[in-house]
């Protein structure tokens, strides 16, 4: 398969190569009741990639270490390696966003995405698999 060098609307597509580099893709919350934390993905660390979060609409919230961070229209925030981190949509409106990420994390979401079985230890496999860890 090869990757995609222009992506003329990005939503719900990726651009960059999925076999090495980085993946530039463009995802979307819906929001959901104010005051409910619903978090996108579960606490979790990447041993040895960073991952970045670009808001292009609404708000993200994004939990790096013990650092909570309001992300909103066209702040970015950083994931640096090993560091323990998750999001979430705090408010009822749609968020947009873009996520830049090595493409071993890119591997891990559609693998995630893909599987029928998200127990918990279904989920650790998979993150240990590319040398993530799922934490609590």
């Amino acid at each position: 398969m090869s990757s995609p060098k222009y992506a003329p609307l990005l939503l719900s597509n990726t651009i960059g190569p999925a076999s090495d580099g980085f993946v530039v893709a463009e995802w979307q919350d819906a929001g959901g009741p104010e005051g409910e934390k619903r978090l996108i993905a579960p606490l979790h660390l990447h041993r040895h990639d960073d991952e970045i979060w670009y808001v292009l609409e609404g708000e993200l919230r994004v939990l790096v270490g013990d650092e909570e961070i309001a992300a909103r229209v066209g702040s970015a925030v950083l994931a640096p390696r090993r560091t323990p981190h998750t999001y979430w949509n705090p408010g009822p409106g749609r968020a947009r966003y873009l996520l830049v990420m090595t493409s071993n994390i890119f591997s891990l979401i559609r693998e995630i995405h893909a599987t029928e079985d998200r127990s918990p230890p279904k989920l650790r496999a998979l993150f240990e698999k590319y040398d993530s860890e799922l934490l609590g």
